[in-house]
C-alpha cells in the first residue's frame, strides 16, 4: 500500500501497516475503517484535509500540506507486523521521507511508526540509545535536523475503545502538530 497526500507536506504521519478491512479493501491508507475515521476527522479539524472522511479511494479526498506513510506496507497477520516485514518495508518509508523536503513535524501513530520513523530517517543509528526519543502519547522531541517529532497512541479499536486514547487526548495531539506545523 504506497502512501499518499500533498508533496509539499510540512507534517508526515507514519501509520502502522494498512488495515485488513479498511485500506486493504478500499486501496487507500486510513480508508474505510474506523482507524481512518478518527484520523479524517481529526485532520480535516486541523486543516489537513479537504473532508472529514474517507470510505474509498475515489471519495474526493485531498490532503493539504500533510503525507500518510506507514511503517509496513501490507497487512500484518493479526495485526502485528514482525521485524523482518518492517525491515523489508523501510526502504518505501524511507524513500518518503527522503523526497518529502518541507516536513517539519512528523506525526508518529503507535510505538511501531515511532520506531519506524526513527530507523527509516536514520535518526535511530545517528543517535545513542539514551538520545533517541522515547515513545509516549504526545510525547514531543525536536531532532537535530530541527523536526519534531510527536508522538500517540494509534487511533485502533484496541485504544480507542478501551479509552486508551480518547477524543480530547487525539485531539489535543492534532492541535500541537498543527501549530508546529504552521510555525515555518
Amino acid at each position: 500500500m504506497p502512501g499518499f497526500g500533498d508533496p509539499a507536506a510540512r507534517v508526515l504521519l507514519v501509520g502502522l501497516a494498512p488495515g485488513a478491512h479498511g485500506s486493504n479493501r478500499t486501496g487507500r491508507m486510513f480508508t474505510g475503517d474506523a482507524s481512518g475515521d478518527w484520523l479524517y476527522a481529526a485532520l480535516h479539524r486541523a486543516g489537513f484535509a479537504n473532508q472529514p472522511g474517507s470510505v474509498a479511494r475515489d471519495d474526493g479526498l485531498v490532503l493539504r500540506g500533510c503525507w500518510i506513510g506507514a511503517a509496513a506496507r501490507c497487512a500484518p497477520p493479526g495485526n502485528r507486523p514482525l521485524p523482518r516485514e518492517l525491515e523489508a518495508c523501510r526502504a518505501w518509508l524511507s524513500d518518503e521521507i527522503r523526497l518529502l523536503r518541507d516536513v517539519r513535524v512528523v506525526l508518529a501513530l503507535g510505538r511501531i511508526g515511532h520506531e519506524a520513523w526513527l530507523r527509516a530517517s536514520g535518526w535511530w543509528t545517528r543517535l545513542s540509545p539514551r538520545e533517541r526519543p522515547a515513545f509516549a502519547h504526545g510525547a514531543e522531541a525536536t531532532l537535530p535536523d530541527g523536526v519534531v517529532l510527536v508522538s500517540s497512541f494509534h487511533p485502533s479499536r484496541q485504544n480507542t475503545q478501551t479509552g486508551r486514547l480518547t477524543r480530547a487526548m487525539w485531539n489535543a495531539v492534532f492541535a500541537r502538530v498543527s501549530r508546529l506545523a504552521a510555525r515555518g
